[in-house]
């Protein structure tokens, strides 16, 4: 992720760096009143509690923690906490609106709403900092981005070409950037109906909305349909714009999308 040049006469930005839910995330806070700093700073520094909260109650690797209490059946789900409840019920809301392509439930039908948890936790650390009063933020969790002001500038990798981009997306105002695929990670998303990988892989999904939760879910859910759904549904999803690249290499976007572009680096 790179960004605008900022006046050297502006306050100093706040950065932080945190590993956390098994990958990096970045906080990039500007704009900030001197007499509001002292407040973002302790916002920033909830920020970072908060993911690691997150991770306590939702990781599907963690055999203590809420998700995988609830899986094994040794919690029910009004007695989980209420962030719990909360996102769960953002995954069956992404589920029916994606017409079942984005599941929170695979094998054994144990919740793992990993499609979407992280873009929610994303958006609400971005959410903490511009209500504590910051005037621009970009928060950057494993490749996702959730902005504030700008404008910003986010790098999409090449899922294909290690170390280069795909296409560079400019992020003014309140966008959100997520992308799935199966470069890092593998084939990890799957057909909910099979429980097996799309027949028609596509190599990422690049999904740009104001939601970052939204974001992640209809990127998820995409590469779930394969190649052949996607590209008609992706071009009706309302207030989002996506890019792709396909498995032999080629990309296509939606009409939109050409608008938050910066730069095609394929």
């Amino acid at each position: 992720m790179t960004d605008e040049p900022y006046r050297s006469d502006a306050p100093e930005p706040l950065r932080h760096v945190e590993h956390v839910m098994g990958t990096v995330f970045s906080f990039d806070v500007r704009e900030v009143a001197p007499a509001d700093r002292p407040r973002v700073r302790a916002a920033l520094d909830g920020a970072v509690a908060g993911l690691h909260r997150v991770d306590e109650l939702f990781s599907t690797y963690r055999p203590d923690s809420q998700v995988s209490r609830l899986g094994r059946g040794e919690l029910t789900l009004s007695r989980c906490d209420p962030e719990v409840r909360e996102v769960l019920r953002m995954c069956e809301e992404a589920e029916h609106r994606s017409g079942g392509w984005f599941s929170a439930h695979y094998a054994g039908r144990r919740p793992d709403p990993t499609g979407l948890v992280k873009g929610w936790a994303v958006e609400r650390a971005a959410r903490m900092l511009v209500s504590a009063g910051a005037g621009s933020v970009c928060v950057n969790g494993g490749g996702d981005v959730q902005g504030h002001g700008g404008p910003w500038r986010v790098g999409i990798a090449d899922p294909l070409r290690r170390g280069e981009l795909a296409v560079v997306v400019e992020a003014s105002g309140e966008l959100a950037v997520a992308t799935s695929g199966p470069a890092e990670r593998g084939c990890h998303i799957l057909d909910p109906r099979t429980g097996l990988p799309p027949a028609e892989g596509l190599a990422s999904v690049t999904v740009v909305a104001t939601s970052l939760a939204d974001a992640d879910a209809w990127a998820t859910a995409a590469c779930a349909m394969g190649a052949g759904r996607a590209r008609p549904w992706l071009g009706r999803l309302p207030d989002a714009e996506a890019f792709v690249v396909t498995a032999d290499g080629s990309t296509w976007h939606t009409s939109g999308f050409t608008r938050h572009m910066a730069g095609l680096c394929v």
